[in-house]
C-alpha cells in the first residue's frame, strides 16, 4: 500500500470537485483548464503542460514529452479521459517521474462514473 501523503489528498480532493460538477464524458483538457482553476483558488502552486527532456550520455533531448501538471514540484498528474487505466499509463507516468526527477505521481482519470475508481498513486 502506498503511503498517502497531504499534497496528493488535497488535489485528489480538488479532482473530486471538478468531477463533481462536470462527470465523465469531457476531453482531458476540459478537465485539466477545471482542476488548474480549482488548484489557483485554492492557492495551490502548479505548472501545466511542463516540458520533460531526456538525459542521454552528453545529450540533452527534447522528444516532445510533456507532464500533463506538476503540483508544488513535488507531484506529477497524468489526467486521462478513458475507459480504464492501462499498464502503460502507468509505466508513462514512472517514466515522466524518473526524468523529471519527482517522487510522487497521480494518474486522476475523468471517465468514471466516480472519481475514486479512476486514481492511481504511484510512488518511486
Amino acid at each position: 500500500m502506498i503511503n498517502k501523503d497531504p499534497l496528493s489528498d488535497q488535489v485528489i480532493g480538488l479532482a473530486i470537485e471538478v468531477h463533481r460538477e462536470l462527470g465523465p464524458g469531457l476531453l482531458e483538457s476540459a478537465y485539466e483548464q477545471c482542476l488548474c482553476y480549482e488548484f489557483a483558488n485554492a492557492n495551490v502552486a502548479f505548472e501545466k503542460q511542463v516540458p520533460i527532456g531526456i538525459d542521454y550520455k552528453d545529450m540533452k533531448l527534447d522528444c516532445g514529452f510533456r507532464a500533463d501538471l506538476i503540483v508544488d514540484g513535488k507531484l506529477l498528474i497524468e489526467l486521462k479521459a478513458v475507459e480504464r487505466i492501462l499498464p502503460i499509463h502507468e509505466a508513462q507516468l514512472l517514466t515522466y517521474m524518473k526524468l523529471s526527477k519527482i517522487r510522487r505521481g497521480l494518474i486522476l482519470n475523468f471517465n468514471t462514473k466516480v472519481l475514486k475508481d479512476g486514481i492511481k498513486r504511484m510512488v518511486l
